[in-house]
């Protein structure tokens, strides 16, 4: 079935389920414009088809999704052609998701991050194995988490979605079953037949029943007491200082604060904000919320100085400006919200 997509994204017909499967093993399957555009093809197609009762989502190699293709987005920023267009389609497709009429199935096996989990995680089955691992790193780069997790994190018991917004810290399938993210979880090893079953029946309830293996949470009992009371603060400074307060007696403390002071300012600021914003919007809302906010940081510094030191001039230390938290002011944080007049998100 031809959607698009050339060879970076594959669509099948099998039984009652329309197969996707991503196929740049070699680029971690990192999601092109090409690709959102071929899967919004594939949903507008399979959503009034009566013969698919069911989309499976899947991924070849070691990864899912490790996001976006930052390296493109990198070199046509730095060419002054910074491309609002893939980030408008991209956003566009998390919405068609979060709203799709049939049950979608992600079946994630393997890394997922950013890009990736805005096609994966807006969908109504999120099925995770043990090799799956979880993370939003963006205020690692200098940019925010998009795609979506402003509506996605929020709902995270425990204050756990704004603890993984704000260190971009990698989770694997119990943290993300027993906090929400995940669904389902299952055996590797049991992919294929719960994919034939599927095939056959359309029904993803039923079917993932008798594959549902439940994992014992990683996070320790104490460290998620941690999160709940520092990242309930209410305030990012109120955080840092909580966090600071107990640093000196908690290695937890110690470590995610460190975490956090290697990451951008800005972006802790804005991701502080869009997150919490985003506890009383709608999945649309929150799109266009983030859509405002990627305007401004293709305009700025830290998202292409993040890229090259983590891409270009790999392991070399990021020099963000402003280079600490007290240096970025309320007015700075408001005008990565501000209203686009014309150039809004139109969903």
């Amino acid at each position: 079935m031809d959607f698009g997509g050339g060879d970076e994204i594959r669509f099948e017909r099998l039984g009652k389920a329309g197969v996707v499967t991503l196929t740049r093993p070699q680029a971690l399957n990192a999601v092109t414009h090409r690709m959102v555009k071929a899967l919004g093809n594939a949903l507008d197609a399979w959503e009034g088809d009566a013969g698919v009762s069911v989309v499976v989502l899947k991924a070849e190699g070691r990864a899912f999704s490790a996001g976006g293709d930052i390296l493109h987005i990198y070199e046509a920023g730095r060419a002054g052609k910074p491309p609002v267009g893939f980030f408008a389609d991209e956003y566009r497709l998390n919405a068609r998701i979060a709203r799709f009429r049939k049950p979608y199935v992600a079946l994630i096996d393997g890394i997922v991050m950013g890009g990736g989990v805005g096609i994966s995680f807006h969908g109504s089955h999120r099925v995770l194995t043990e090799n799956a691992q979880f993370a939003m790193p963006e205020v690692g780069i200098g940019f925010f988490p998009d795609v979506g997790a402003s509506h996605l994190l929020p709902g995270l018991g425990g204050s756990f979605g704004m603890y993984l917004g704000l260190t971009g810290n990698r989770i694997r399938h119990g943290d993300a079953l027993w906090c929400g993210l995940a669904t389902h979880t299952i055996r590797a090893e049991d992919q294929a037949g719960l994919l034939d079953e599927l095939a056959v029946s359309g029904d993803p309830e039923s079917e993932l029943r008798g594959f549902f293996m439940p994992p014992k949470r990683e996070t320790e009992r104490q460290d998620l007491d941690a999160i709940a009371h520092h990242f309930s603060q209410p305030s990012l400074a109120g955080i840092i200082a909580s966090l600071e307060e107990a640093a000196a007696g908690n290695a937890f403390a110690a470590k995610t604060l460190a975490t956090m002071r290697t990451r951008s300012p800005t972006s802790l600021n804005v991701a502080w904000r869009e997150i919490s914003a985003g506890r009383t919007l709608s999945m649309d809302e929150c799109m266009k919320m983030e859509f405002r906010i990627l305007n401004r940081m293709l305009a700025g510094h830290d998202f292409y100085e993040g890229i090259r030191a983590a891409i270009i001039d790999k392991g070399s230390k990021p020099q963000w400006r402003p280079a600490s938290l007290d240096a970025v002011s309320a007015a700075d944080v408001d005008a990565y919200f501000a209203p686009l007049g014309a150039g809004e998100l139109e969903l």
